[in-house]
């Protein structure tokens, strides 16, 4: 797994992700969003057009930084979900918590 964190204006980063959000990647993807929130970023938006695949530890992962830029008074944001995010997002409902959006400037509007 590939973790780019991109710093925008204020206390916005966008976060890219590449490869597969699984098991053996959901530490250091958690570690990493929860870095970017310690390093001032509390508002995040997570690139996910580069990952193919993401398992129930990849959802922990990403639940884990929205609970760190949450208690930082932020918000973490996901954009660019493929496919198998979406049904996994829907699946288990975390699409009404992790609302997708389609592209990072859509979800980075509003911030």
């Amino acid at each position: 797994m590939e973790l780019k964190v991109e710093n925008r204006a204020g206390e916005t980063a966008i976060v890219r992700l590449v490869g597969r959000l699984d098991l053996l990647s959901a530490s250091d993807v958690k570690q990493g969003l929860s870095k970017a929130v310690s390093d001032g970023h509390r508002r995040l938006v997570v690139d996910l057009a580069g990952v193919g695949f993401i398992d129930s530890s990849g959802l922990g992962a990403l639940i884990g930084g929205l609970k760190a830029a949450r208690l930082a008074g932020g918000d973490l944001r996901i954009a660019g979900a493929g496919d198998q995010a979406k049904v996994i997002l829907e699946l288990t409902t975390l699409n009404r918590v992790l609302r997708p959006y389609d592209t990072v400037d859509e979800a980075l509007s509003g911030y």
